[in-house]
């Protein structure tokens, strides 16, 4: 009997991102409120994270909900439909459930006969969904994908923790995926360290996440930035060629550390988290989205993406913009 023929006649020579897509909850938490919460001011909750503000979801949003609204915005602005896609990649560690959200999507959109993967690296989710996305493209089982960060992180914090309820927010990115003739999503590179993966976990005891901020602080400061380097190498980029840096919003004064260490002296560094919150898988393209709308940055230019979280997990690729 022979093979099943791939998705593709032309095996492509890799991925580029065709388009973006996002669902910010209309809900607000102001850190002028939070700081009233643990008996400090605003000023002093912005300083420790650099954020003013966080999206909230309320009961009525769900992980699904939020990236199928996120997924529908992206498939219209690459001029696609639902019917093109042949994969739908959920990245969440916030889903209610064990069934998970990707078939709910792919249901949702009217893209019924996509294969649907959830994928839970934490807050590198995004950056390992697209890796995943770009080699099935590559290796010629799907043409288009889809690629969806969506989180409702509130869901999982106690907001008498000082530590998480400060900095996470809910919300939703999406980017679809197509072929391309010359790559123009770089290569990978992840990985884990699984001996400090106590620095960001779920209690058993609550149910609730519990974050050692300062040492999570600390490694996301001296740990990453090599791999977001090692990124660029391995896609003969050199940081000053980047038009924009796009970390994990996980605190601004992370993003802003990070910034230093990698020497991207022309690049506009994202701050999108300063009035979306820590959003975990959602916040790369969520960032990456305001960028465009903003024109900070221009279709062509390159960006760099770096994730990282609880896991501890990382991943970085360079991206060109759609």
């Amino acid at each position: 009997m022979p093979l099943i023929r791939s998705q593709v006649d032309v095996v492509p020579a890799g991925g580029r991102l065709l388009g973006f897509g996002v669902y910010r909850p209309a809900g607000t938490l102001e850190s002028d409120d939070l700081g009233q919460r643990f008996g400090k001011t605003g000023d002093w909750v912005r300083s420790r994270t650099g954020m003013r503000v966080r999206r909230i979801a309320s009961e009525a949003e769900d992980v699904p909900g939020m990236a199928t609204e996120a997924a529908k915005d992206a498939i219209r602005a690459s001029g696609l439909s639902a019917d093109d896609v042949d994969l739908v990649i959920v990245a969440s560690c916030s889903v209610d459930g064990p069934s998970g959200a990707a078939a709910t999507v792919a249901r949702q959109l009217g893209a019924g006969h996509a294969a649907a993967v959830d994928l839970n690296a934490a807050c590198a989710g995004f950056c390992y969904a697209l890796a995943v996305a770009t080699d099935a493209i590559r290796a010629g089982s799907v043409r288009h994908a889809l690629v969806i960060g969506a989180e409702k992180m509130t869901a999982w914090v106690d907001p008498a923790d000082l530590p998480t309820a400060i900095v996470f927010g809910d919300g939703a990115g999406a980017a679809v995926v197509g072929p391309s003739d010359e790559p123009a999503i770089g290569p990978v590179v992840w990985g884990s360290d699984g001996s400090n993966a106590d620095h960001i976990h779920i209690s058993a005891d609550t149910g609730m996440m519990v974050m050692a901020g300062q040492a999570v602080f600390r490694w996301a400061t001296t740990e990453v930035h090599p791999v977001a380097l090692e990124a660029c190498r391995r896609a003969g980029v050199a940081p000053t060629e980047l038009a924009a840096l796009v970390p994990h919003q996980a605190n601004m004064r992370i993003v802003d550390a990070m910034a230093r260490s990698i020497g991207a002296e022309h690049a506009v560094v994202a701050h999108d988290g300063a009035c979306t919150g820590n959003t975990s898988a959602a916040s790369i393209p969520l960032a990456l989205h305001q960028l465009m709308e903003d024109r900070q940055v221009n279709s062509g230019e390159l960006a760099l993406l770096v994730g990282f979280g609880a896991g501890l997990s990382y991943a970085a690729q360079v991206v060109r913009m759609p």
